[in-house]
């Protein structure tokens, strides 16, 4: 998101506004992604030629501490807070949350796929009101959402990355997911590895005995 609104910002296609990076990990990794340009594809390449790279200061922002984060809600004029938590169920954005959801100048952007039950799904699906924190907010806020974002491996991906695995006999739990996907992608290791896949609700809770091996975890 940072790389696309400063791409942006430098054809001019919007005025720049002050875009606030609100999340302690992102912040972390976008500093290692810096430190290492050799990484880097072609078109990035050429937007740092042109001086995308450092981005300009002026207009991004890295929220660190709590404090950070919640003198956000002071901040005058047009802005955009990027706070992490992908399904808004915890995290920073709870907050940001509870204090936009009301104000009917408030713009929700929700980036990725929101799974049943989460609050980003329920905000998703225009919800009239939410509970954050066991307090019911009324969402006046206006809701989009953008979509081609989620870097989560598909179902053809998780199989192939299996593939090398199957002939050691792997314990697989699936636990990312909604049910559907995660029985047909259970049945379909079934059917090619011939493993059995446990399918873990929330809640739930496994054993693992000795000797003591990490299970292989698949989001479908």
């Amino acid at each position: 998101m940072l790389y696309h609104l400063a791409i942006m910002f430098h054809r001019g296609v919007v005025r720049p506004f002050h875009v606030y990076l609100d999340s302690p990990m992102a912040i972390e990794a976008s500093k290692e992604m810096v430190t290492h340009p050799e990484l880097f594809d072609e078109e990035l390449l050429e937007w740092k030629s042109r001086g995308l790279l450092p981005l300009d200061k002026a207009w991004f922002h890295a929220s660190v501490t709590a404090r950070d984060s919640q003198s956000l809600n002071d901040v005058e004029g047009p802005c955009l807070i990027l706070a992490g938590a992908g399904m808004c169920n915890g995290g920073r954005i709870l907050h940001h949350l509870r204090h936009g959801l009301p104000r009917d100048n408030t713009h929700v952007l929700v980036v990725g796929y929101q799974t049943r039950g989460s609050l980003g799904r329920r905000l998703v699906e225009r919800a009239k009101s939410v509970s954050i924190f066991g307090e019911k907010i009324f969402v006046h806020a206006k809701v989009n959402t953008l979509g081609g974002f989620s870097a989560h491996a598909g179902q053809s991906d998780l199989l192939k990355w299996i593939v090398p695995l199957a002939p050691s006999r792997p314990r697989i739990i699936i636990t990312h997911g909604e049910d559907a996907p995660r029985k047909t992608l259970g049945s379909i290791i079934h059917q090619r590895f011939g493993l059995h896949s446990q399918l873990l609700s929330q809640g739930n809770t496994i054993e693992i005995s000795e000797p003591v091996i990490a299970p292989h975890t698949l989001a479908s």
